[in-house]
């Protein structure tokens, strides 16, 4: 036992020594992901394709019969493609179902005619927790607007990166950061998760937390660079991720365990952002620890900056 608590608060795993078998488990799974994309894409979700998405709350269980009811009684109305779904809410009982309204010609600009129709055409028997229609042309603004903001957060991310230490390492957070966020997207593509306006946030949420694990591992590196200025980088690169190793697991696991109740009991909504998070948790640490730091091995000898040095002159307080 006594051994196993000094591996756990003074690990020396060789991080750089194994970086090939990182790099093929990471490009596997990549290559699904980019696959995935490619063949199936996206399950867009009514934020980004128009139309109408409708919950429908019982007060008993929605059982095979009484969910051909509802979607004969919707389909009836002659809008086009419909789709119908049950969904379990937070006790885990079959209690709600999914109606969504693809576009078609019927409902350009009249998203809300087509709601209300829908609700009528139910009756009062059921309750409606969440009503959504929006039209085309707002949610192709949505859709690219989303994007732009993804990919100029990874890209201003690097940007802060690069300026704080060295281009190099703006670099290195360029490639995993844009690594982490597009594992994500592949999850929603493998997975078929609704890819919708909460979507976008947990990918910017995941960005930001994917870059602070990197952060601490490069600014450590850094200081160790200044402690031990003839050590080769591979050294200094195993040296400080192990020395950072606790502080990212306890961190992970931490945030990890707040999420799982939000992601089973969450309901529907809030299902695909807690398991976006919680697979960007284990991706974005990996890269953190695996793949970000090992990247420097492969650019320009890194460079101690005049900041860096006016540091290293500097007294200690």
């Amino acid at each position: 036992m006594a051994r196993f608590n000094w591996a756990i608060k003074n690990p020396n795993f060789d991080f750089v020594g194994r970086r090939w078998y990182a790099f093929s488990v990471d490009g596997l799974l990549l290559v699904i992901a980019l696959a995935s994309l490619w063949f199936q894409g996206l399950n867009l979700g009514i934020d980004f394709t128009g139309g109408v998405l409708i919950e429908v709350g019982s007060p008993t269980i929605i059982d095979e019969a009484k969910l051909s009811e509802i979607r004969a009684k919707v389909t009836g109305l002659g809008f086009g493609e419909v789709a119908v779904q049950t969904l379990a809410n937070g006790k885990g009982e079959q209690k709600d179902a999914q109606i969504r309204v693809q576009p078609s010609a019927k409902l350009v600009n009249q998203e809300q005619e087509v709601a209300q129709k829908i609700k009528a055409a139910l009756g009062p028997s059921y309750t409606y927790p969440r009503v959504e229609a929006v039209g085309p042309k707002v949610s192709g603004e949505l859709f690219q607007t989303g994007v732009i903001a993804a990919v100029l957060a990874v890209l201003m991310i690097a940007i802060y990166v690069a300026f704080r230490f060295e281009w190099q390492f703006g670099v290195s957070a360029l490639l995993s950061n844009g690594h982490d966020v597009l594992m994500a997207v592949g999850l929603y593509s493998v997975a078929r998760l609704d890819f919708n306006l909460t979507s976008i946030a947990a990918l910017l949420t995941l960005a930001g937390y994917s870059i602070n694990e990197t952060v601490i591992i490069f600014d450590r590196i850094r200081e160790n660079r200044r402690k031990f200025k003839k050590s080769p980088l591979g050294e200094l690169i195993n040296l400080s991720t192990n020395q950072t190793l606790a502080r990212t697991v306890k961190t992970s696991t931490t945030v990890a365990l707040a999420l799982i109740p939000l992601a089973i009991w969450g309901g529907h909504t809030l299902f695909g952002f807690s398991v976006t998070i919680l697979w960007g948790i284990l991706s974005g640490t990996y890269s953190s620890v695996f793949v970000a730091s090992s990247l420097l091995l492969y650019m320009p000898p890194l460079t101690m900056s005049q900041a860096a040095k006016t540091e290293v002159r500097a007294p200690s307080p």
